[in-house]
């Protein structure tokens, strides 16, 4: 694979298409500040938004970008399919990645024959692939078998960790607690109910409260009342928040934590980079890069539970995660870090023409 120039790499710019969808098309020929914009610079909007690049759901305006473009794969992949035929008619370079890319999500999208086949269809015939998660990237190669492999590429979605604005840390006299980062009771690999058990023992151990979302009104309450957590030590969160504010919240704890095994790109890890707060479980792109020596890939729950709990009780091991995540954060998953690498990944297509 090509290597593009430090200066070639700052003037890459990309689009990223979401044909069909309901976020508003946005320009980000600036990096927005907590609260600006229509979106968040976060998840594939920080794909466009770290190359000073463009998001939008209508293809012919993707087409008048003059840019390279990055399609997703959405819906029945009908949008998507006739998206990248008009945008090879102009001579766009695309890559394709599917929009959602957990693994349970990728099994539940392949159930349709049709759907299948469209999807085979798409990843065969575009320039290349970008994934998210190491899982999806191997996904895309076997698909693309008798293609060059340097044409898949797993880029994690970028965390805007290098700016200052986007800084959310709170002195540690004003963190408490544990912030449990799976919601959904019904995702068999979210494993919610496990983590819940986890944070209730923590709870008991050390008299720290916790904070769930629950955006399952009455159903969720019920269950959450059902795990009996000690008086007074259970807040919950039952309302969306803007972005900048539920990041407030995050940062006013001392840990997140979750058990969850779905392989996803893992944005509650990358809120909490953005938060300065330790992440423990859990086995997501993001965190397997930024929190290796806490995040669950490879470790049992007792183990994940024991790290969880020296954390909560020490605040110099607390500090030095946080540290090492910011470090690593900066090398692969900051904004400069990954316009350089889709800088060099979408190279190569314009040396092939």
């Amino acid at each position: 694979m090509l290597s593009m120039t430090p200066k070639s790499a700052e003037n890459f710019r990309l689009t990223v298409l979401n044909p069909g969808g309901r976020d508003q098309e946005q320009q980000f020929h600036k990096l927005p500040g907590p609260g600006e914009g229509a979106h968040p610079p976060i998840n594939f909007h920080a794909f466009a938004a770290c190359t000073r690049g463009a998001f939008h759901f209508n293809p012919r305006r993707a087409i008048a970008e003059e840019t390279p473009v990055l399609l997703l794969l959405r819906s029945d992949f009908r949008a998507s399919e006739r998206a990248l035929t008009d945008l090879k008619k102009h001579g766009r370079t695309v890559a394709i990645s599917l929009k959602e890319t957990g693994l349970h999500q990728i099994a539940q999208q392949f159930c349709n024959p049709a759907k299948l086949s469209r999807f085979i269809k798409i990843v065969t015939e575009a320039d290349g692939c970008i994934a998210t998660t190491p899982e999806a990237a191997e996904i895309y190669q076997r698909v693309r078998s008798k293609r060059d492999p340097t044409t898949v590429a797993f880029i994690p979605t970028p965390y805007p960790v290098e700016d200052r604005q986007w800084n959310f840390s709170l002195p540690p006299d004003e963190q408490s607690g544990i912030f449990v980062g799976t919601r959904e009771w019904d995702v068999p690999s979210r494993n919610h109910f496990a983590a819940l058990l986890v944070v209730r023992q923590l709870c008991q151990a050390t008299g720290q409260p916790v904070s769930v979302v629950n955006l399952d009104g009455h159903k969720g309450r019920r269950l959450l009342d059902e795990l009996r957590f000690p008086e007074g030590k259970l807040r919950l969160i039952e309302k969306q928040k803007p972005y900048p504010d539920y990041l407030r919240d995050v940062a006013r704890h001392k840990i997140v934590l979750q058990l969850d095994s779905s392989h996803v790109p893992g944005q509650v890890a990358g809120d909490a980079l953005l938060a300065r707060v330790p992440w423990v479980g859990s086995d997501s792109a993001i965190e397997s890069i930024a929190f290796s020596k806490t995040c669950g890939q490879g470790r049992t729950i007792t183990e994940i539970a024991s790290m969880a709990l020296d954390l909560l009780k020490n605040a110099d091991l607390r500090a030095a995660i946080v540290a090492e995540s910011q470090q690593r954060a900066k090398e692969r998953l900051s904004f400069q870090a990954v316009r350089s690498q889709l800088a060099n990944f979408f190279a190569q297509f314009a040396k092939a023409t």
